[in-house]
């Protein structure tokens, strides 16, 4: 039996219910913890799926952010010092990771556990745990009209992956690096890969490679 929502009945249903199942509906999606430092030295550690990829070239990334409406540190101190890094995550830490999103005063790498790297002078702290780290600079933001979420667009700076996971051709192996998913809100999860497929051609049929 499929179950059928108009955009009214959305609207109109319990704001928790709702919350839920908006937040599930664009299925699996990438889970980064994003570390940033405040002016007065005080690192920052949250849990980000609204990842996505921009360009290539140059590297580009965006995240998206709630509205700007209350304090969000991790947003502040992209804006205030230019500088954030992405990590991915992997199920020794995926808790920890959750964790990270509570109110916590002061720095959740100390409340929680993880343990914060500091690499090649960049100013933001990674995870030294993650087999996947990024560090980027702030190119843009955007305050979207519709909602007044906000568009953080990054440059990617630095790229350190573990080796086991980086085919020759520059793809990752994201099985291999245990890369943990999140769907809706808290709900974790490990891809399982079904096949790499051949270049789409409309003149070939699709094969594994």
């Amino acid at each position: 039996m499929i179950k059928h929502f108009t955009k009214d009945e959305i609207l109109e249903s319990d704001s928790f219910f709702r919350r839920n199942l908006i937040n599930c509906l664009s299925g699996y999606k990438s889970l980064n913890l994003i570390g940033t430092k405040s002016s007065e030295g005080i690192s920052n550690l949250a849990p980000f799926s609204q990842v996505f990829h921009i360009g290539a070239s140059p590297p580009l990334v965006g995240i998206l952010f709630r509205p700007h409406t209350v304090q969000r540190d991790t947003l502040e101190n992209i804006l205030e010092a230019g500088y954030f890094t992405m990590n991915q995550v992997t199920p020794s830490f995926y808790k920890e990771a959750h964790w990270t999103s509570a109110r916590w005063d002061g720095s959740e790498f100390e409340k929680t556990g993880l343990e914060a790297e500091f690499l090649n002078k960049f100013f933001a702290p990674y995870v030294k745990n993650s087999p996947l780290k990024l560090g980027c600079s702030l190119v843009e933001t955007q305050t979207l009209k519709v909602n007044q979420t906000v568009l953080v667009i990054g440059s990617i700076d630095h790229i350190y992956v573990e080796e086991k996971g980086l085919r020759t051709d520059g793809s990752l192996d994201l099985n291999v690096l245990e890369t943990v998913t999140v769907s809706g809100l808290d709900e974790y999860h490990i891809g399982k890969k079904l096949a790499r497929l051949s270049y789409a051609k409309p003149d070939r049929e699709v094969e594994e490679v």
